[in-house]
């Protein structure tokens, strides 16, 4: 059966949900397209968690990010976008994610867009920022 791009973002029951942990993505194959242009944009996104009741399941991420493939978008609209996308998923008690663009023009981006879920868990994140 083949896979195909999509936006829906599965989600399952945090096994841990009393525990704050982190879970961490990296996905280094991110592409879109720019839409000045039409020219691919390649980027590492990188997701950091803090789940609360809910968690995303990776084979529906891995989907959702696919679908941004032919989509035009600037850095900073699809960076926000898809911590929208996933905090409306999994209500996460913090997220963070990072978008980091390839050199274009000769200029390296760097966007990350953060969500905390009350003002506790903006001192984990304080925290672990160190």
């Amino acid at each position: 059966m083949a896979s195909r791009p999509s936006k829906k973002l599965d989600v399952f029951k945090n096994p841990y949900a009393k525990r704050d942990y982190d879970i961490r993505f990296e996905c280094p194959e991110f592409t879109c397209l720019c839409p000045r242009t039409g020219q691919p944009d390649f980027a590492t996104i990188r997701i950091c968690y803090v789940p609360d009741k809910l968690c995303v399941e990776l084979k529906s991420l891995k989907l959702y990010l696919w679908s941004y493939r032919n989509e035009g978008a600037f850095h900073e609209a699809v960076t926000n976008k898809i911590l929208d996308d996933l905090v409306r998923a999994t209500r996460p008690r913090e997220m963070t994610v990072e978008g980091d663009f390839y050199v274009r023009g000769g200029i390296h981006t760097v966007v990350k867009a953060e969500h905390q879920k009350s003002r506790g868990s903006k001192r984990l994140l304080k925290r672990r920022r160190g």
